[in-house]
């Protein structure tokens, strides 16, 4: 397999827009305390689909900063997987054709050379139109359908020069395509139908591959990384994924000619109780106190934010210790100080729209409440300890780790 390595050409800046910074946070929130790295995959997907279909030196970074991971490892992740795009692609059409053995084997390569021709003599270039670019990968897993071509998050099987021409000359004119076999077989049923479980009627029609336009919208479909994710087959809102449903249907047609009641489906459990500070936290901002800036002149904050109280110095020039906050680091201690905090009290007080004022602020957006300020410096504002201040004291943990 080739390697991989990022555009020579990218882009300043990336983030997340508003609506998927929310969203990244609600997943993350999904994972234990510790092991929010888990999220590094679905949050690469959500980035590629914002960044027109291709994933940006600078959004490794953002990802990284997000999941206080380092860079190298949300690298590793983005160059080890194919899905994954490293460059810019073509604005209708990104076609990753598989190239191992059983797709070689039935004519992969005749789709490379057609692949060449039409739309650029190089893998990863993209066409003078700007519609199309291709690359060849490793195995995609539809061997028993080869030769077999991705598009987006589609697969087209059973593919010939003939039907591999038609199929870009689809997209290219805006036609409707449709996933799967491009032949007439049904999934990797056998060319010559069904041979086994004939007695049942065919009653999953419903789930075939829907016909649509390749435009470049796929590149915003991924359904990995939307609300699906880590769900155990079913959507967050309980609703039976196409493959649970069609299975449930040919029990239901099994029991109706056999005169054996199908058996009850299993009562979902109900979801855990989430155990991460943010969530537990919810409840008691809503009623904490929200003052006002005295200290210094604000400018007009955006809606739904209200500058906290800030101080130009240290009472008695002794700031309290922030770095024994979980997430806080001599950085981000400087960059507080800045902002005019210096006390555990002050970040105590500090409500929803106060938060949400200081996180604009901070380079990394999020980690308030993720890393959970208000409720450790209520605590140490009172004098207690937390069991990270504890380790800090002691000399056990790096406190500018999670920072950097």
């Amino acid at each position: 397999m080739a390697v991989r390595r990022l555009a020579a050409e990218q882009p300043e800046s990336f983030t997340f827009t508003e609506e998927n910074l929310a969203w990244a946070h609600k997943l993350i929130d999904r994972y234990p305390e510790g092991r929010q790295a888990s999220a590094v995959i679905p949050l690469l997907w959500r980035a590629q689909e914002q960044n027109d279909g291709w994933v940006s030196e600078p959004a490794i970074r953002y990802i990284a900063e997000l999941l206080d991971m380092p860079k190298i490892r949300v690298l590793e992740v983005a160059t080890f997987y194919t899905m994954f795009q490293l460059q810019p692609v073509g604005k209708k059409a990104h076609i990753q054709v598989c190239g191992t053995t059983p797709c070689q084997l039935r004519g992969s390569e005749d789709l490379i050379k057609i692949c060449k021709s039409r739309i650029a003599k190089h893998m990863y270039e993209i066409s003078e139109d700007g519609a199309f670019s291709w690359e060849e990968v490793e195995c995609l897993g539809a061997c028993v359908n080869a030769p077999m071509v991705q598009i987006f998050k589609d697969t087209y099987e059973d593919l010939t020069p003939d039907s591999f021409n038609q199929l870009l000359d689809d997209i290219s004119e805006g036609k409707e395509v449709t996933p799967g076999p491009q032949n007439g077989r049904r999934f990797s049923m056998g060319e010559g139908g069904q041979t086994s479980l004939t007695e049942l009627d065919d009653d999953t029609t419903g789930d075939l591959p829907v016909p649509h336009v390749v435009d470049g919208s796929e590149k915003a479909s991924h359904h990995f990384a939307g609300a699906s994710i880590n769900t155990g087959g079913k959507d967050y809102d309980g609703v039976p994924t196409p493959a649970e449903d069609a299975v449930a249907r040919v029990v239901a047609a099994h029991a109706a000619k056999t005169g054996k009641p199908e058996a009850a489906p299993a009562k979902p459990a109900a979801a855990p109780a989430n155990t991460n500070e943010k969530v537990q936290k919810a409840a008691a901002k809503s009623d904490e106190p929200k003052p006002v800036s005295k200290a210094k002149p604000k400018s007009a904050a955006p809606a739904g934010e209200r500058a906290p109280e800030t101080l130009k110095s240290a009472r008695d020039g002794k700031p309290d210790d922030l770095k024994k906050l979980k997430g806080v680091g001599p950085k981000l201690e400087a960059t507080l100080h800045e902002l005019g905090f210096f006390h555990f009290d002050q970040i105590a007080s500090w409500g929803p729209q106060e938060i949400a004022w200081v996180d604009s602020r901070l380079k990394f957006k999020g980690r308030i409440e993720r890393d959970g300020w208000i409720k450790q410096a209520k605590l140490l504002a009172s004098g207690q300890d937390t069991e990270f201040s504890k380790r800090v004291e002691a000399g056990d943990v790096a406190s500018s780790k999670s920072e950097d």
